[in-house]
């Protein structure tokens, strides 16, 4: 299907709304936001009052403060939201119609987005499949016995690690288990001050090792269908820039950028796991309560001795299934094979879609995690239970531990003051009042933890952590007590440090001595009416501690992904059909012809790195500077226009290669659904990174990583391309 370069309608008022839509869009995606939204509190009081009656939630208790006639809600304005949005309201005022949405989903000119939806998110559960299984972390914990304690060599073997690794199953899998290992290793050494150059490096590396194969990054699915270029031919092309890329960059990170004792120090002091947690069985992340802690991400064991403790012993003893792991890697580079195959025999058996491949093989995958999981139910469940239990145990005897700091915080004077009343005030008011300090105290006191709980210090000015880091585990494991039980009084419970994973409940402390208050802390995770809410809870529950590998795939797929692409698709179709595509297409044959073969390599990698950060991440660019080269090789099929250069057409496509998978570690993190993750996970293990931070730090990495690509990418287009006239 050819496509419309008549640039006329860009004139229409729908051509206008069309293009400020899609710009809007592109920076809410970069920016999100909420929308308040006020709804009468009748309304909304009586909608959830029905769900109740319909037994959908809980019943709930009326809000005491009756002055306020609305309810705020906020919606949220994001990659997801904001782009379904603009197709709305473009659909509604007719910019849009059945053409442009059959073509966003379906297809047109090469580029299938369903095809490629399907192809990636079955692509990807095999490779997440193989992270929880354990595989990347022991690898990575094997890298780090082979590294040793030298600084700049053990940053050098992980960062090869790293980009072998990503190089076969893409930067999402590298992120999900990589960051969070990184984030733990430099936790437990003693003198890495911050962990900056370890993340960083890791996120440029992966991103930049996913430009390799077609199937790493769905970019590459992109610009592969639209220009209708093999997979292998892909690779050989875009192998050299890349791996070249990666041998500059990495004496530019150690001896340039991160050349700072405090970031990679010479010699790395790591401590040492205590023997008898060397001997203990590792135990399986994806089980909830596998380690006992309160919170999933440890927000209470931040950055304590007991935090370093469980850091240490997630890398220097981490959990792995074999068979798994195993049986994961044969069936991804099986899949891998079969894909190269199919479309390398494409033009003889014609075009076929490649998740025929894929689909079958995520199948098989998850078959694996059923059944693995269904084998082993009875090992999970009674971790999942006995990690509950302390859970509980734990939460309870906290609250009990608050109480009892309240109380022995009132000083005399204070408890004289209250008991001083009014003698005109009856004995149930003196209580009322009695209990209204109590609970103004403890939540006073209930804020101020939380606060301590939730305040990340930057290690670099935060002398107490760095103190924390010179303790070693053994020391720390040895010197931290259990709990102990008073003896004149028995309600009392004496606690130090709650170590996580390995606290157990006194035994001589018997649930007719705890307070009432105690015991309903305890109970509070059983509720009392069942509702569909605590149906899908249970059901949820009981799939993670049944099936913990397959949940915890499906948990980490990027389904979010799903929705933004084809709203995407549809928006740049509608740019397509609207006259706009044309008009960028002019432009950047106007920029060819004063530059040449060289200009385009440098304006396209110069472009889709900065609209990466600003035109709906990496995969939005893509789609649109896709679109923006097929309307610039029809304008030089129209009659009597000059035919564009094999060499000038392949430098402008691979230059858009290595932009799109490049410019995911530059300003933004919206660049890339790979940056948001990596913030999150980061975020989750209690480091925090600005955006400033993020945009300064990556900004040299980016300009070296460009430079060097399209320096080799031009001197490739020279090599092994001609002059002669581009044939499709």
């Amino acid at each position: 299907m050819k496509q419309d370069v008549d640039t006329g309608k860009i004139r229409e008022w729908r051509s206008i709304v069309t293009l400020v839509v899609f710009v809007l869009t592109n920076i809410n995606v970069l920016f999100p936001f909420h929308i308040p939204v006020y709804i009468p509190k009748n309304l909304y009081n009586g909608f959830l009052h029905a769900l109740s009656s319909l037994r959908v939630i809980s019943a709930r208790d009326e809000p005491k403060d009756n002055s306020k006639s609305f309810v705020k809600l906020r919606v949220p304005m994001n990659m997801v939201t904001a782009p379904l949005i603009a197709d709305l309201f473009l659909l509604a005022i007719g910019a849009i119609g059945r053409r442009e949405i059959h073509d966003g989903t379906i297809g047109t000119d090469n580029i299938d987005p369903l095809d490629i939806m399907v192809f990636f998110i079955t692509l990807a559960y095999i490779a997440i499949s193989i992270d929880a299984s354990g595989l990347i972390r022991y690898l990575a914990f094997r890298v780090l016995k082979w590294g040793g304690k030298a600084g700049p060599r053990l940053f050098c073997y992980l960062y090869t690690f790293f980009f072998i690794l990503g190089s076969f199953i893409g930067n999402d899998p590298i992120i999900l288990s990589g960051t969070a290992f990184l984030a733990y290793m430099t936790r437990v050494s003693r003198n890495i001050v911050h962990p900056r150059a370890w993340i960083y490096t890791q996120f440029a590396v992966a991103n930049i090792a996913s430009a390799i194969l077609v199937s790493s990054n769905p970019t590459n699915l992109v610009l592969a269908g639209a220009f209708n270029i093999k997979f292998i031919a892909y690779t050989a092309n875009m192998v050299v820039p890349v791996v070249i890329t990666g041998i500059v960059l990495l004496p530019f990170l150690v001896y340039i950028i991160f050349e700072d004792e405090d970031l990679i120090p010479t010699s790395i002091q790591i401590h040492d796991l205590p023997d008898d947690v060397k001997g203990k069985k590792p135990v399986n992340p994806n089980i909830p309560f596998a380690r006992g802690h309160i919170d999933d991400d440890g927000a209470d064991l931040a950055n304590n001795e007991e935090g370093k403790l469980l850091s240490l012993e997630e890398i220097m003893n981490p959990f792995l299934d074999k068979g798994g792991a195993v049986f994961g890697a044969v069936i991804m580079a099986a899949t891998l094979i079969a894909v190269l195959v199919l479309n390398a025999a494409s033009t003889k058996t014609g075009k076929h879609p490649i998740f025929y491949i894929t689909l079958p093989g995520a199948f098989v995958m998850f078959c694996w995690d059923i059944a693995s999981g269904w084998y082993h139910r009875k090992e999970t469940r009674n971790i999942a239970r006995n990690g509950r239990k302390d859970v509980e145990t734990t939460r309870a005897e906290r609250a009990f531990q608050e109480d009892e700091f309240r109380r022995a915080s009132l000083t005399p004077g204070a408890l004289q003051k209250s008991a001083v009343v009014d003698s005109s005030t009856s004995s149930s008011d003196q209580a009322n009042l009695r209990q209204s300090q109590d609970g103004v105290l403890q939540t006073e006191e209930t804020l101020e933890e939380k606060d301590n709980a939730t305040r990340v210090t930057s290690r670099g000015v935060d002398s107490t952590y760095q103190s924390e880091k010179q303790k070693g585990p053994s020391e720390i494991w040895n010197s931290t007590p259990h709990p102990t039980q008073n003896k004149d009084h028995p309600n009392e419970v004496v606690l130090s440090t709650v170590r996580e994973g390995v606290l157990a409940s006194p035994t001589d402390l018997e649930m007719s001595n705890i307070p009432s208050t105690l015991q309903a802390t305890v109970e509070e995770s059983n509720p009392k009416l069942t509702t569909l809410v605590s149906i899908a809870q249970d059901v949820f529950r009981w799939l993670q501690e049944t099936f913990p590998t397959a949940t915890a795939v499906l948990v980490h797929l990027p389904f979010a992904l799903i929705p933004f692409a084809f709203c995407m698709f549809i928006l740049v179709q509608a740019l397509v059909t609207k006259g706009w595509v044309p008009v960028f297409a002019y432009g950047w044959d106007h920029w060819v012809k004063n530059t040449g073969s060289v200009g385009a390599i440098g304006g396209m990698g110069f472009i889709s790195v900065v609209l990466g950060n600003f035109a709906g991440t990496n995969i939005g660019t893509t789609i649109l500077l896709s679109r923006v080269i097929q309307a610039w090789e029809e304008i030089h099929r129209q009659p009597n226009a000059s035919s564009i250069s094999d060499r000038t057409f392949w430098a402008t496509v691979y230059a858009m290669a290595l932009g799109v998978n490049y410019g995911a570690f530059s300003t933004s993190f919206s660049a890339s659904l790979a940056g948001l993750l990596w913030r999150d996970i980061l975020f989750r293990k209690h480091i925090r990174v600005r955006s400033l931070d993020f945009a300064r730090v990556n900004l040299p990495i980016i300009a070296i990583a460009m430079i060097v690509g399209c320096t080799v990418l031009v001197a490739e287009v020279y090599i092994i391309r001609t002059n002669k006239p581009y044939d499709a």
